[in-house]
């Protein structure tokens, strides 16, 4: 079995030129088009394409009658281009920064939960340190921060492991579970009862995530656990802003995390219900590529979100169940 050479690239002669032709072709499917993209003639593009083609022995690309369709080859290649060319960039930006006398850049993406409390108390500190460095952060689904992270978008995310990727190039590090709780509006008449049962909120309207997510599944599974029917009378979103307006004016009930809950209940928009759920969300965690280093600012940010999550005591609304079910909840935004 041939052992791959980790530097391959050396012998190759492999050329900036040519990353920056097979991300042009992939985005415009047509080497003319692409080689006018990079202002280069087409004979020349079509060379530097052939050469790599060659040296891997392998087509990167089907040339179809009205264009250029990646192969698997070409795929792999195609995004290991835009990584290596991302990672570039910001080497260059960072060298930039630190010559004008700032810090860098750290781009971080992470769920909600840990958007709330964690991270803003995490880069405060790490802002009265260094005032210069400048942060990013992406807010969006476990699920598209993952494939940023992969595109090399992102330096780290606070975010949840899913099933849809492959694991194997990423460090997870897990920080934090979470427990859920039922929300609804402030002074909603389930509010003051002391009586409620997971029975009283399967009979009240719900505004809930779509059919076949994660969410959804899990929480109609919720119901049936307890021999009930999962609630009808719902609206299908989960788009908080949304969520939050909708629960505001009207008496629908919502499901999230008790952090999340604890945070709007602060702010008087909602209040969370008298009731234990037998559940919790799944974990969040650091996670980040096994095979790119971070910046000293990118480290410095990680270490004080670390230092916030071990002094930061659980807060929950409600007393924890003596024994917590199987069922676990991972929310769309989560």
């Amino acid at each position: 079995m041939n052992v791959p050479n980790p530097n391959w690239f050396l012998r190759a002669r492999l050329k900036t030129r040519q990353l920056l032709l097979l991300i042009a072709i992939d985005d415009e499917r047509n080497i003319h088009r692409a080689a006018e993209a990079l202002c280069m003639t087409q004979p020349a593009a079509s060379k530097q394409l052939k050469d790599l083609e060659d040296m891997l022995g392998i087509a990167l690309f089907e040339r179809l009658p009205r264009g250029m369709e990646p192969t698997i080859y070409g795929e792999s290649m195609i995004r290991h281009a835009r990584m290596a060319l991302t990672s570039l960039a910001r080497a260059h930006e960072d060298i930039i920064a630190l010559k004008s006398g700032l810090a860098g850049q750290v781009d971080v993406g992470s769920v909600m939960t840990p958007a709330l409390r964690l991270l803003p108390r995490a880069i405060t500190r790490v802002k009265q340190q260094v005032p210069q460095l400048r942060i990013g952060v992406q807010i969006e689904s476990s699920n598209e921060l993952l494939e940023r992270l992969e595109r090399g978008t992102l330096d780290f995310l606070l975010a949840r492991m899913t099933s849809f990727h492959d694991h194997a190039d990423l460090q997870y590090e897990e920080l934090a579970p979470e427990p859920v709780v039922a929300v609804a509006r402030a002074a909603h008449p389930l509010a003051g009862r002391s009586d409620l049962t997971l029975a009283d909120l399967a009979q009240a309207p719900w505004i809930t995530p779509p059919p076949g997510s994660i969410l959804r599944q899990r929480f109609d599974q919720l119901f049936h656990n307890a021999g009930l029917e999962p609630p009808c009378d719902v609206v299908d979103t989960s788009e908080i802003v949304l969520i939050t307006s909708m629960l505001q004016m009207s008496d629908a009930l919502n499901v999230m995390s008790a952090d999340v809950a604890l945070r709007y209940q602060e702010l008087g928009l909602l209040t969370i219900l008298p009731l234990e759920l037998d559940c919790r969300m799944d974990a969040f965690g650091i996670i980040r590529r096994r095979d790119r280093l971070l910046s000293p600012g990118a480290e410095l940010l990680l270490q004080a979100i670390r230092s916030e999550a071990a002094a930061q005591q659980p807060q929950s609304p409600l007393p924890v169940p003596a024994a917590v079910k199987d069922i676990e909840f991972d929310m769309e935004i989560a």
